[in-house]
């Protein structure tokens, strides 16, 4: 039996074919106060809020904060709901409740669509993958942070978890005081009735804590203080003045310290270990050799009394490696290899519109191209990194980790013990972008404390092993094909892409029901070109799922990432060659679309659109949606001693209702700088099976004297709050693609650009 069916047969049997947990009604998610972690003196009314003594707000908090202000955002609507200062709200991390479990980061992440061409529609949201999702949410309770969903699916939970919360004190305080309900007030976390009568919200918490208030509902809009405004960051002081604690920072008593050494080889392994010349350094203490964990090379740990230490004593270690059984990885033969599946296969369709043979066969004119995209590495400043102490039989581990719930079951599988008998604490992320969706550096970390006879041991990676171990983003190829009837219309569109599916090859390293290969087709091989917002009548997309063996994960907005650079870089090719202005052809596509034309529109307002520039510049132009947002971004350019320079880039963003509008032009800003650097320089080359980019000397960023000027404009929307850390990335790369073709006459179809500018 194929597994996709034993898979579906499964689910069906055990009643999981329901809608997934992330779209469940907020009520059904506030839980129990017995989920709340046990502290001395505060009362949990439900399952996100619990109240101090003196009144302070304490938040569960199952989201990681890697710099993209979710504790912030996620803090406002709690303090929001119950009227208290944002200082006042503490956060907690959170237990492993399913209620905390974060399913719209996998739905966004992982849904498999294979039915999404039937009928010639659109994928509708509840598919095969949000069944199976669904029941990983429930029954494993995976929480995670990813997708940019965080501020999504908090957004009725929370706010519901916090309004329940507030109803239940205000009944409380009006039983004591024999007054009704609805004569009680509340501010900045007080409690007040006409007749003088006050207290905080610790004064009222036990009382609270028994009552089960009915016919609550969030605040109108209208009644909002604290959503909509650009709060200061919760994170600012403690990031500031050195007190915030990332996975580096963690110190416990007699803690030692482990560097890791894994195979320069991908894949491969150690046939040979000389460790004498390590052990006789000073401070080294022992030699862990470590299997192939979690997808990542075979290698071994130096033990220490300090990092520096182990470190000096990892490069004194000599070794014999050898290259993985199937033989060593190449980026050229891959590229090759893309484009050999591209001419004889298929792939999967995961949209049909129309008649797209017959508009090809009757059209004027055809136009195509081909497009290219590289690995890129994640590349995080934190390094990765665990620190953990196995004792007594018992786990516990400080991680920064994006899926504490993973990293906790892996925990327990390298430790050989129960996840009950794990303890998971999450530190700041110095950075994430889903290279910390993996638990390679968690399980590696275990098997090294394992051999400490009960000592904490913080496990980290040097630069130059995270370069070369991570699990990239894929390297893709796309070809485009438009045809042009007799009047200059463009009548049809028709992409095939070809790379590795990232979803299957997660799900067999991180969920352990699904253990074994993973054959589904993966949505986000082919996101940002099956759902293309432009009015084409005949439409086509189809992607070829490979396997090439390099490891590959969830990079910054995924298969968007790539997939924008192709579709928008294409989009601008036919406003060219049908003589349009690329703004104006756009604009006539999306008549049918007014969410994304408003947005179009105030990028190109805001950038002047058409204005003149100094010599030397171009401007370009590209839109779209990810994560339930949609962005356009406006780029200007120029050449500089044969160099790429962009000075401004003009962002405007629909993301629904917004939280933050600080931290919105953050994320934007950040996207922008990430997705320059991955436009302009981002690449991994292997060459037999050794990852030839190890620092950023060969793996630039952008900096701050390269960094263009970012100018951040928000839609006015009452829709439910779409994403913000991710959607801002896609389109940087074919603005400035386009930019530069205005500029040189020159159309760049493979990135990075600085290597063909």
């Amino acid at each position: 039996m194929k597994r996709r069916t034993w898979i579906l047969s499964a689910l069906g049997a055990t009643g999981a074919l329901v809608v997934g947990w992330g779209v469940m009604p907020a009520r059904s998610r506030l839980g129990s106060p017995e989920a709340m972690l046990a502290t001395q003196n505060d009362v949990a009314l439900n399952g996100w809020i619990k109240i101090a003594q003196d009144g302070t707000v304490v938040l569960a908090m199952p989201r990681s904060e890697m710099g993209q202000g979710v504790h912030t955002a996620l803090s406002m609507l709690v303090a929001e709901e119950l009227d208290v200062p944002l200082a006042q709200v503490r956060l907690e991390q959170a237990g492993p409740d399913a209620i905390y479990g974060n399913v719209s980061m996998l739905l966004g992440s992982l849904p498999f669509h294979p039915l999404a061409s039937e009928g010639g529609v659109k994928p509708t949201p509840v598919k095969v993958g949000e069944w199976i999702v669904g029941k990983l949410g429930r029954e494993l309770g995976i929480i995670a942070t990813g997708g940019s969903s965080s501020v999504a699916d908090g957004w009725d939970p929370l706010r519901m978890a916090a309004a329940t919360a507030r109803a239940s004190l205000v009944s409380a305080a009006a039983t004591q005081w024999q007054v009704p309900a609805a004569e009680v007030t509340v501010h900045q976390g007080k409690l007040q009735h006409a007749s003088g009568k006050s207290g905080h919200y610790g004064e009222f918490a036990q009382a609270a804590a028994g009552v089960a208030p009915a016919n609550v509902a969030p605040k109108e809009r209208k009644d909002w203080k604290l959503i909509g405004t650009a709060a200061p960051r919760t994170d600012l002081v403690g990031k500031t003045n050195g007190t915030a604690t990332f996975g580096l920072d963690v110190r416990l008593p007699e803690m030692l310290f482990a560097a890791v050494r894994l195979s320069p080889m991908l894949g491969g392994s150690a046939t040979a270990l000389d460790t004498q010349a390590a052990l006789a350094l000073p401070g080294v203490q022992q030699v862990v050799a470590l299997d192939a964990l979690h997808g990542s090379s075979a290698g071994f740990a130096v033990v220490a009394k300090t990092t520096w230490h182990a470190r000096r004593g990892a490069q004194a270690v000599t070794a014999q490696w050898q290259q993985r059984a199937q033989g060593a990885l190449d980026t050229q033969q891959i590229a090759a290899a893309l484009q050999t599946q591209l001419d004889q296969q298929s792939g999967f369709t995961f949209f049909d519109q129309g008649d797209i043979a017959a508009a090809e066969k009757s059209g004027a004119k055809t136009i195509e191209a081909s497009y290219s995209a590289p690995y890129l590495a994640h590349a995080t400043m934190e390094p990765m990194n665990c620190t953990a102490q196995v004792q007594g039989g018992k786990v516990e581990i400080w991680a920064p980790t994006q899926i504490p719930s993973s990293a906790r079951a892996a925990a327990a599988k390298a430790a050989g013990v129960g996840t009950a008998d794990v303890v998971v604490h999450v530190t700041l992320l110095g950075g994430g972008f889903g290279r910390r969706l993996e638990v390679d550096f968690i399980a590696q970390a275990v098997k090294v404390a394992m051999a400490t006879g009960g000592k904490p041991v913080q496990l980290s990676w040097s630069r130059e092993e995270d370069m070369g171990h991570d699990f990239y983003r894929p390297m893709h190829a796309a070809r485009m094909k438009a045809s042009v009837d007799a009047q200059g219309q463009v009548q049809s569109l028709r992409i095939k892409s070809a790379g590795d599916a990232i979803s299957p090859r997660w799900m067999e390293r991180a969920v352990p029901l699904l253990a074994g290969p993973v054959d589904l087709p993966d949505k986000t091989t082919s996101e940002g070109l099956f759902d293309l917002p432009y009015g084409f009548k005949h439409q086509n997309m189809a992607h070829v799922a490979t396997n090439m063996g390099v490891p590959v994960g969830f990079w910054r907005s995924v298969g968007h990432s790539h997939n924008a650079f192709f579709s928008e870089s294409f989009i601008d090719e036919l406003a060219v060659a049908t003589q349009k202005d690329p703004l104006e052809f756009r604009r006539s596509l999306l008549q049918a679309a007014p969410r994304y034309l408003a947005v179009l529109n105030l990028a190109a307002e805001k950038a002047r659109w058409g204005s003149a520039l100094p010599a030397g510049r171009a401007r370009g132009i590209a839109l779209h949606e990810s994560f339930g947002s949609i962005v356009a971004e406006i780029a200007e350019v120029s050449l500089q001693d044969g160099a790429v320079r962009v000075h401004r880039v003009v962002c405007a963003i629909d993301c629904g209702t917004v939280v933050n509008p600080g931290i919105v032009a953050q994320q934007m800003e950040s996207s922008v700088v990430m997705g320059l650097s991955a436009a302009l320089w981002g690449k991994i080359d292997i060459v037999a099976g050794v990852v030839q980019q190890n620092n950023f000397t060969n793996y630039p960023m952008v900096q701050m004297a390269n960094a263009p000027v970012v100018e951040t404009h928000i839609v006015t929307s009452d829709r439910k709050p779409g994403g913000v850390g991710e959607p801002g990335l896609p389109p940087l790369a074919p603005a400035v693609s386009n930019a530069l073709f205005t500029l040189t006459g020159k159309r760049l179809r493979s990135l990075p650009l600085s290597a063909q500018a």
